[in-house]
């Protein structure tokens, strides 16, 4: 091969191609990110290659310890790529051959169809591994937030209308709930990106004595017992880019409930609400207005969802009409997929980090919380209680809604004989139901917002996340 020919153009070709062309085709510009990856998957091919006898122990040495120092330059900075050997791959195994001379058997029985596959493989490992241990972090700040403020009541909400008051507790407990399922199904979408591709060549596998299993046992691709797990057909291991939609969808359900939970910071920290201040810290001044502290980072978190929905859609349309195999459009998928893995760990980071200088305002939260319409659904079920069937409950109750409007007078300061106007069954300890605090400890169903079961889903999640009050 000619020094002025790429390594990446084989010798079918008469001429190199233009430079127009190399340009757009290149990859090494993102996909730099997968060295460290891409070397641990070239030493272990290496040891392979070594144990089926197509290279000597020797040459495995020279092979391992060239592309050790090809990693010490790169993590120092001192690797220069190359625009014109495309990828991260032909640019570490064309610096290893230059240095090396056996680095020339190293692409034996491999391709660069199976050798991306693994690379994005073992670095989407390491990325989801992280991102489970972020939500982790970020599910312990939102529990202890609630610890903090176990007291504090505020009005729940349906159509951002006040509704039924509940504990700012087990408000966060609700996004706790929301960050499992997201930390569950990561934690799923792992078990399908632990599959090995390696040996499957460019898309049927290779005539030669390859040991996949041995690869993949090196590499940690093993289940729970520790027994290797391979691809089992090679043309679907080269084009699968289901891990990557898999890991987008996930990001993408995270980072609609990171900005479900940023609306309602956003909310609860205007002047309109007033139920909490984020410090200086995560808060932002106005150019113009020197009394405004905007809350730019949960902003920022809201926008940045549309960006992870956008990457999502993108692998989708990207991979919904290619023919099998392998084709370049899937060169597509790593800036997609890198630029949601760095949005979701950032974003996550932030909240998490937020969370920590977030004061709840008792007296505002109290202010609203005792608003005495909130209780107008217990008002209904007492009726029930009196054996009135729940429809004409509600619309009896509705009609004293009304009496309270018409006449100006909040319910809880409507008398006896006004609630008897409206139903007889009415009784003058209907009053009782106006103490909030009792309002709460009446809701004792699992799952729902009463005192004991709140202490109750706090504990557990102390637990379950290790966390100290």
């Amino acid at each position: 091969m000619s020094n002025k020919t790429p390594v990446s153009r084989s010798g079918r070709f008469a001429s190199e191609p233009d430079a127009s062309v190399a340009e757009f085709s290149e990859s090494v510009s993102f996909d730099w990110r997968l060295w460290r990856h891409d070397l641990l998957g070239s030493m272990a091919h290496a040891s392979m290659l070594r144990r089926i006898g197509l290279i000597t122990k020797a040459e495995e040495k020279a092979i391992v310890r060239g592309l050790e120092a090809i990693g010490k330059e790169i993590a120092e900075g001192k690797f220069r790529w190359k625009p014109e050997l495309e990828d991260v791959h032909m640019n570490i195994e064309a610096e290893l051959t230059r240095r090396v001379p056996a680095g020339a058997k190293l692409h034996t029985g491999r391709s660069r169809n199976d050798q991306v596959a693994l690379d994005m493989r073992l670095w989407l490992r390491e990325r989801t591994i992280e991102v489970t241990g972020d939500l982790r972090r970020l599910q312990q700040a939102l529990v202890n937030l609630a610890l903090k403020y176990d007291t504090v009541v505020i009005p729940g909400y349906t159509h951002l209308q006040r509704a039924q008051p509940v504990y700012f507790a087990h408000h966060m407990l609700a996004y706790v709930e929301m960050f499992e399922r997201d930390h569950e199904r990561l934690i799923d979408c792992f078990r399908r990106i632990n599959v090995c591709p390696l040996g499957s060549g460019a898309l049927a596998g290779s005539t030669l004595p390859l040991d996949r299993k041995f690869v993949a046992e090196l590499l940690g691709f093993v289940d729970s017992k520790g027994n290797a797990r391979l691809s089992q057909n090679s043309m679907d291991a080269v084009s699968d880019r289901d891990f990557v939609i898999e890991f987008c969808s996930a990001g993408a359900l995270i980072a609609m409930h990171l900005s479900r939970l940023s609306e309602d910071l956003i909310l609860w920290a205007g002047a309109e609400f007033g139920f909490i201040s984020i410090s200086d810290a995560y808060t932002t001044g106005s150019s113009m207005m020197p009394q405004k502290r905007n809350p730019d980072i949960a902003e920022l978190t809201r926008g940045k969802t549309g960006r992870v929905f956008g990457n999502l859609m993108s692998v989708l349309t990207l991979l919904k009409g290619l023919p099998m195999t392998y084709n370049r459009d899937l060169q597509e998928d790593k800036e997609r997929l890198f630029d949601t893995s760095d949005t979701v760990l950032a974003t996550v980071r932030m909240m998490t980090g937020m969370l920590g200088h977030v004061s709840v305002n008792s007296n505002a939260c109290s202010a609203a919380a005792g608003d005495p319409a909130l209780i107008a659904t217990d008002l209904a079920d007492y009726l029930v209680r009196k054996g009135v069937a729940f429809r004409g409950a509600h619309h009896s109750v509705g009609r004293l809604v009304a009496l309270s409007e018409e006449r100006g007078k909040p319910l809880n300061q409507l008398s006896i004989d006004e609630f008897r106007s409206i139903d007889a069954h009415f009784q003058p300890d209907v009053l009782e139901l106006f103490d909030l605090k009792r309002a709460l400890a009446r809701r004792s169903i699992i799952g729902a917002p009463g005192t004991a079961e709140v202490k109750r889903q706090l504990a557990r999640w102390r637990r379950i996340l290790k966390t100290k009050r």
